[in-house]
């Protein structure tokens, strides 16, 4: 298998509009897990009511992603692998889009009582791992449903599309259960019934809105290949890739070693935003939903205003341009003290995730070979999740070691400085 980036004449014919929205549709189905699990309600629940106190809940919540980013790490390139040689993709992404719903809705029974903090790391992980090993067959399929030259401007409508699901689920989860006053479905609030509901809600959500992909959206067809041979074959092609990516230093190789480091940022911001918010500022759950719906415009305001300066100026720009105002912007929210201070410096942060993002996805798109998409976006959540466990954990024990959340955040600027350092020599002939 080669990895020199492939040919314009690669890329299939466009997809009916229809398949390129129910694709689209489905980043607002799972991000509703990310948003309203992994980084804010169940987040700061599970710091403020399950742990001791707010570092060991955070040294904990850490622990427990970073064990899931490592799963995902060493597995995601295998399971990529074996799918090119099989062909499908929905199967797989319909089978932990299931793990990751199931796991959201056992949440319900995470009662608010620190004998119930294994039980809630234990689904919170499971879930997070099924949600990232769905995106990676999920993102395989930009290539084969967008040209080259709107690969930018379809993975930033998702991106854009995924950040309103969240903040939609989010609304919804704040306006039907979490009021202090008001709420339109009132739970037993003692019992934390208001917090809990929100796994089933997302559960729920991700199911439904996922459909579409499923009827609409094209698959790649099934090859007439044994179970057995198809695993051999995968894994001699990831062999083949991965002895040839330190050859490719300016392209695909160069490229995944610089995301490794800005995603592994981007994720532990994801992580611990809500638990920062909690612990540093004292937000309450309704402070931290409203913190989130902002956030959440303003990364899907930018993802979608990004991705034509994506299929314009190339993606590697657009990457650069995001760290930079990411750099600029997480200095400032670790210095400020007021909560208006920290959502208007959040605000200016979310509008440089949701391109950084895009892009990264847009660019492995044009990178990616077109015998190989599933496995070379296993090793793209592979330069995701290789370090994974690094970016919690630190921002986890530091905070502990220095009883300070403002000194263990701090480590997420590190992440973003080394990224861009990499990314800036990378040249961009097919980003």
């Amino acid at each position: 298998m080669s990895l020199a980036p492939e040919s314009h004449a690669a890329h299939p014919p466009p997809a009916d509009r229809r398949a390129v929205l129910s694709w689209c549709l489905y980043d607002w189905a799972n991000s509703s897990y990310p948003t309203v699990i992994v980084t804010f309600v169940i987040a700061a629940y599970f710091t403020t009511t399950l742990s001791a106190d707010p570092q060991t809940g955070t040294a904990m919540w850490g622990t427990a992603l970073s064990l899931s980013g490592l799963a995902v790490a060493l597995l995601a390139p295998v399971l990529g692998a074996f799918a090119d040689q099989a062909g499908r993709r929905k199967p797989w992404i319909a089978g932990f889009a299931a793990i990751a719903a199931i796991s959201a809705c056992g949440l319900w029974w995470v009662k608010p009582d620190p004998a119930y903090a294994l039980l809630a790391l234990g689904l919170v992980a499971l879930g997070n791992g099924a949600f990232e090993f769905g995106q990676v067959f999920y993102n395989s399929m930009l290539p084969e449903i967008a040209t080259r030259e709107r690969l930018g401007r379809v993975s930033g409508w998702a991106w854009g599309l995924g950040y309103a699901g969240g903040l939609t689920c989010l609304a919804l989860v704040l306006i039907l259960f979490v009021k202090d006053e008001g709420a339109l479905i009132p739970l037993d609030r003692t019992a934390a019934e208001h917090v809990r509901i929100a796994g089933p809600f997302v559960g729920l959500w991700f199911m439904l809105f996922a459909l579409p992909l499923f009827l609409y959206t094209p698959d790649a067809p099934a090859r007439p290949i044994a179970m057995s041979a198809a695993l051999a074959a995968g894994l001699r092609s990831l062999w083949t890739t991965l002895r040839a990516l330190p050859k490719q230093q300016g392209t695909i190789g160069r490229f995944l070693l610089a995301r490794m480091l800005y995603t592994d940022g981007l994720n532990t911001l994801f992580a611990f935003g809500g638990v920062y918010a909690a612990g540093t500022f004292a937000m309450s759950f309704q402070d931290i939903l409203v913190f989130g719906i902002l956030l959440n415009v303003a990364a899907g305001l930018g993802a979608v205003a990004f991705s034509w300066v994506d299929d314009i100026i190339g993606a590697k720009r657009t990457i650069v341009i995001s760290l930079i105002g990411l750099l600029g912007a997480g200095t400032g929210i670790l210095l400020v003290e007021s909560q208006t201070a920290f959502t208007a410096l959040g605000c200016v942060i979310g509008v440089f995730i949701g391109p950084a993002q895009s892009a990264s996805r847009s660019m492995m798109a044009r990178l990616a070979p077109v015998e190989a998409r599933a496995e070379v976006f296993g090793l793209y959540a592979l330069s995701g999740k290789a370090t994974a466990f690094a970016g919690p954990a630190l921002v986890g024990w530091i905070t502990l070691v220095a009883d300070s959340q403002r000194v263990g955040m701090a480590v997420i600027l590190a992440f973003f400085l080394a990224g861009l350092i990499l990314l800036l020599p990378l040249r961009d002939r097919a980003a």
